[in-house]
């Protein structure tokens, strides 16, 4: 049998691993018998763990919420998990930066030494991606507003920036059935069915002031797509709802597949033969699909649509006005009629 000091901590460990523990479970796991299970309950009780028996075939233990927090444990991997989220969180967008290096400080301060070395040479620099407008942060109390009429499932209304109506005046207050709350990009979204147009919606998170008291209780609606991933990704991606890019097009390349499969996140590739292969991809529009398949160094044989090998022929046209002198350049007529202006 351990310690008694080793096994308190091995038994706080499981209490927090799951909700529910079966009594006779703990002690199977902690190889000791259900009464040293019941004294061990009793210690941490009286280190202010609020840990609740309950009744029933299987009755056992659950580590309750308390009114203070009482000392936590984690083993080193969550130790270095926490460390890494508290790290990144600069560019969670939800205006808890300070909160967190303060909490990083906090619980560096009460790690063992062994653990304090690992955490100070895990130095992440997190940065956000290149934006021309950076993304304005969100306070976090309204994201605390937002998941909990979510989570409540209560009607919640709020003041939408730049939500003009056809006067151009501020619109009235939204009514939504919020769903989901979700990053995308680095930013925030409520995703919600919204009353008055009776249709899907996504807010910005940055753009919303709720207001108080939150509505009635709603029972939820399907998301088209069924997944909030699906239905979210269709949105981004300017689809009518099938979660897909609003051009797609066929090529064949002169490269293995290997190659190619390695650059490509979204589309598919299909192996031809040793040095070809057949890739499907999609963009938001036809140049920059040409585009994206040109930065591939190998010859391209366009399989379809007919706008995908115009946008291949508009983007040669643009290159080689680029790469000639601008005396000899050539221009294009509205009648697609070469014009040589040398």
């Amino acid at each position: 049998m351990p310690k008694t000091s080793a096994r308190l901590l091995s038994l706080l460990s499981l209490l927090q691993a799951r909700r529910d523990w079966p009594g006779a479970l703990l002690a199977e796991r902690l190889d000791v018998s259900p009464r040293t299970v019941r004294r061990d309950v009793d210690r941490l009780r009286e280190l202010g763990y609020p840990i609740m028996a309950f009744k029933g075939p299987d009755g056992g233990y659950r580590l309750d919420a308390g009114t203070e927090l009482p000392p936590l444990l984690f083993d080193d991997e969550q130790a270095v998990a926490l460390a890494i989220a508290l790290q990144i969180a600069t560019t969670a967008g939800a205006g808890i930066e300070e909160a967190a290096a303060r909490a990083l400080n906090t619980v560096r301060q009460v790690m063992p030494a062994r653990l304090r070395h690992r955490i100070d040479t895990l130095q992440i620099t997190a940065v956000e991606r290149p934006a021309i407008r950076p993304d304005p942060p969100v306070d976090s109390g309204v994201l605390i507003a937002l998941s909990a009429a979510v989570h409540a499932r209560e009607v919640l209304r709020f003041d939408y920036a730049s939500g003009m109506d056809d006067n151009g005046e501020l619109a009235p207050p939204r009514r939504v059935q919020p769903h989901h709350l979700v990053t995308w990009g680095g930013r925030w979204y409520l995703v919600a069915w919204d009353l008055d147009r009776e249709d899907w919606r996504t807010f910005r998170a940055d753009r919303i002031t709720p207001r108080t008291p939150t509505g009635p209780r709603f029972t939820p609606r399907e998301l088209p797509g069924g997944d909030v991933a699906t239905f979210v990704a269709s949105r981004f991606l300017g689809s009518d709802g099938t979660g897909d890019w609003p051009c797609r097009g066929e090529v064949i390349l002169d490269l293995p597949a290997a190659a190619v499969s390695r650059y490509t996140r979204d589309g598919v590739v299909e192996e031809l033969g040793p040095n070809r292969c057949r890739l499907i991809l999609s963009s938001w529009s036809w140049p920059g699909l040409a585009a994206t398949i040109g930065r591939f160094d190998a010859d391209i044989e366009v399989v379809g649509p007919a706008e995908l090998k115009a946008a291949f022929a508009h983007l040669a046209r643009r290159y080689t006005n680029a790469a000639t002198d601008p005396k000899s350049r050539l221009r294009f007529g509205a009648d697609g009629q070469r014009e040589d202006l040398s």
